[in-house]
């Protein structure tokens, strides 16, 4: 039997027409229209979404990110038959349990808010991340801590996300090309908080306080928790690991596994953006993956959803 997963984005991707695709449904477009009122100090999602500046301000960009998702998703579910898994990337994970029916989209954008408000809170100096190719995990974990950095997120079996302050990621920079690997690579990526390190632990009573204020309800959709690719389901364990993940690695790697170990046929990202769809392509070739961001109009996805389904 053919078994479908949906995979929710974290930043990175986030774009000013990125609601275009949802504003085709009438239902999504309403979820648009309020989520974009949403006031962060002194400006609007909207106002975030024409500024450049803004859009990739850690504050704006979370809630974004979840807002676009859940909103591509209320335009196709209705179209699209029932996930069988879904897996959601740094704050992305918030939006997998709205759209397993955990919580409400609404809440989820509120969530993601408050999430991001009290990462933000943390920067007490410049922080960052860093994507890191070729070299082994075990190899870039003793690396990050001997230059005080964290490993963030792990993607591949030689591809992880290294985060911390950015003077120390700005030192260790030069020294990564000399260590043990095949063609290693490195990319500053446009995140400015050190997301799931230690360097968040400030937020952690703040963001379990806003959980526990957060109606939450079991689902028959299970989410695959980044910390470790277990499937949850039951508000208590949604909570741990949605707090969990502020302060500890991402085991992004091990979450793409476990769609593949799962029998899931074929996957479909959410959006904004294809990376994660073309990351797991990449690790399991046998699972057809495309994302949102690929198709002009709602209708196109559902066909490809409905084909994959028959296949």
């Amino acid at each position: 039997m053919n078994k479908l997963a949906l995979l929710c984005p974290g930043q990175g991707a986030q774009f000013a027409d990125m609601f275009a695709l949802a504003k085709q449904d009438a239902q999504a477009a309403s979820f648009v229209q309020a989520a974009l009122s949403h006031q962060i100090e002194q400006h609007t999602l909207a106002d975030a979404l024409s500024s450049p500046n803004l859009l990739f301000n850690n504050r704006y960009a979370q809630p974004l990110i979840v807002a676009a998702t859940l909103a591509n998703w209320q335009a196709l579910r209705d179209h699209l038959p029932t996930p069988d898994l879904i897996a959601g990337y740094s704050v992305g994970e918030v939006s997998a349990h709205a759209a397993s029916g955990s919580l409400d989209v609404q809440a989820a954008v509120r969530l993601a808010t408050t999430r991001a408000s009290l990462m933000q809170a943390c920067v007490h100096a410049p922080q960052g991340m860093l994507a890191v190719s070729g070299v082994a995990i075990a190899e870039l974990q003793d690396f990050a801590i001997s230059h005080d950095l964290h490993v963030a997120i792990i993607t591949a079996d030689n591809k992880a996300i290294i985060a911390g302050l950015a003077d120390q990621i700005a030192a260790a920079m030069p020294k990564i090309a000399s260590l043990p690997g095949h063609e290693i690579a490195r990319t500053e990526i446009a995140v400015h908080v050190a997301s799931h390190t230690p360097l968040m632990l400030a937020a952690v009573p703040g963001f379990a306080q806003a959980l526990r204020d957060t109606l939450m309800h079991e689902t028959e959709i299970p989410v695959l928790a980044g910390i470790n690719a277990e499937k949850v389901t039951e508000p208590a364990t949604i909570r741990s690991s949605l707090l969990a993940q502020m302060t500890q690695t991402i085991q992004w790697h091990a979450c793409m596994d476990a769609m593949a170990e799962n029998g899931i046929s074929h996957a479909l990202e959410l959006g904004p953006g294809s990376a994660l769809s073309k990351m797991l392509q990449t690790r399991h070739p046998q699972i057809a993956c495309r994302s949102v961001a690929d198709f002009r109009s709602l209708e196109g996805v559902a066909l490809w959803v409905q084909r994959q389904n028959e296949s």
